[in-house]
C-alpha cells in the first residue's frame, strides 16, 4: 500500500494534469479553423419587396386637428371729420347690424353767393356757417367692446371707435404645404367632430388662407390664425344651431374627392407629389427601374395611378433609399403630412 501512495498515485496525477494541459493548448492555439469558417459562409439572398398594381377605391379625406374660436370682432370707424354729438349706446350692449351708435357733427364750408349790386358790380356774400350730422352704424350684430366714445370728442375719418364682437364661432386648423397637394379641389364645407361635444356636423363656408397673411391679420378685425408654423389656415363657420365654446379642440375632415375601381399602388412605392411621380417597375430580370407615372387621388396609404402602369404590373414596394414611413392603416393621422415616397 505504501508503494501506491508514494509512487503510483502521484504519477497518475502528473499524467492527468499533463493531458489537461495538452488539451488546453490544442484548443487555444490549434482550433479547427477551416471547418468553422466554412460553417459561417452566408448562403441567403436579399430581395426587395414588391407589390402589384391593383384596382381599389380611394377616398381622399384630409384630417386636421383644429380648435373652436369666436369669429373676429369688426371695428367701428368714424365716417367723417368732426365732433361727436350724441352717443346712443355703451360698451357691452347688444346691437344689431345697422343700428346707429353715435353721430358726428360736421361743420360745412360757408357758401359764397355772388349777386349784382346797384352799381352793376358783382357782390360776393359769404353765407352763415352751417353743419350736418353723419351717423356711425354698427357693421354687424353683436356685442360692443372697447367702445369709449364721448360727446364733444373730435374724430377723424377712419378713426377706430370700438368693435362689435359677433355671437358666432368658427373652426380653424393648420394645413401644411404637403397636405395642400392632396386638395385637388376645395370643398365648400368640412365635417367637424368635437370630443365630448355635439354630434358631428357640417362646417360651412370653408376657406383657406396663407398663414403669413392671416398672422399679420387685419388690424380692424383682430383675426389671428389657430396654431402656428408654416402652411395655410383652414376656416369654416359653425352653424348657429350648434352649441360650442371657444377653445374646444376639433377634428376637421375635408373630403377632397373619391374614386372607385381605379389602379392603385402604396404611397411608399411612389417618389413624387402632386400629379406626377416615379415608381420602380420590376422587369423580367427581377430588378426595378425608374418609370414615370401620372398620379391622381391619394388617401395617404394608397395613390391612384392615372397613367403609366397596367393592372398586374409589379413595382418595388418601397422607394430605394427612402426613409421608413409610418403604417397609415394603423395611424392615419401620421400619414397626413406625407407626400408619396417622402416624409414631411
Amino acid at each position: 500500500m505504501g508503494v501506491w501512495r508514494k509512487w503510483i498515485f502521484p504519477i497518475l496525477r502528473m499524467v492527468l494534469v499533463a493531458a489537461i494541459a495538452v488539451a488546453l493548448v490544442k484548443l487555444a492555439f490549434f482550433p479547427d479553423a477551416p471547418q468553422a469558417e466554412a460553417a459561417l459562409q452566408p448562403t441567403g439572398t436579399i430581395e426587395e419587396p414588391q407589390v402589384q398594381v391593383a384596382r381599389a377605391s380611394i377616398r381622399n379625406d384630409v384630417v386636421l386637428s383644429g380648435a373652436v374660436s369666436p369669429d373676429p370682432a369688426i371695428a367701428i370707424k368714424a365716417t367723417a371729420n368732426g365732433t361727436v354729438d350724441d352717443v346712443f349706446v355703451k360698451t357691452g350692449q347688444q346691437v344689431g347690424a345697422g343700428d346707429v351708435l353715435f353721430d358726428v357733427k360736421v361743420e360745412d364750408e360757408p357758401v359764397e353767393t355772388t349777386t349784382t349790386g346797384p352799381d352793376g358790380q358783382p357782390v360776393v356774400t359769404i353765407g352763415e356757417p352751417t353743419h350736418h350730422f353723419e351717423q356711425v352704424l354698427a357693421p354687424i350684430a353683436g356685442t360692443l367692446t372697447g367702445f369709449e366714445v364721448l360727446p364733444e370728442q373730435p374724430v377723424t375719418v377712419g378713426q377706430a371707435a370700438g368693435r362689435v364682437a359677433p355671437p358666432s364661432f368658427q373652426v380653424t386648423a393648420q394645413l401644411s404645404p404637403e397636405q395642400q397637394y392632396r386638395l385637388t379641389q376645395l370643398p365648400a364645407e368640412a365635417e367637424i367632430v368635437i370630443a365630448g361635444g355635439p354630434a358631428p356636423f357640417a362646417c360651412t363656408g370653408l376657406t383657406i388662407s396663407t398663414t403669413d397673411a392671416a398672422a399679420s391679420g387685419d388690424s380692424d378685425t383682430g383675426a389671428e390664425p389657430a396654431g402656428g408654423g408654416s402652411g395655410a389656415t383652414v376656416r369654416c363657420a359653425v352653424p348657429g344651431d350648434v352649441k360650442v365654446f371657444s377653445g374646444l379642440t376639433a377634428q376637421v375632415t375635408i373630403a377632397a374627392g373619391s374614386a372607385d375601381d381605379v389602379l392603385t399602388v402604396p404611397t411608399t412605392a411612389v417618389e413624387g407629389g402632386s400629379e406626377s411621380g416615379v415608381v420602380w417597375l420590376v422587369g423580367d430580370d427581377g430588378e426595378g427601374a425608374e418609370h414615370p407615372v401620372k398620379l391622381g387621388l391619394t388617401d395617404g396609404a394608397n395613390v391612384e395611378i392615372v397613367e403609366g402602369l397596367a393592372e398586374g404590373d409589379a413595382v418595388l414596394q418601397f422607394v430605394p433609399g427612402a426613409p421608413a414611413q409610418p403604417d397609415c392603416s394603423i395611424d392615419p393621422m401620421a400619414c397626413n403630412d406625407l407626400v408619396m415616397g417622402v416624409g414631411k
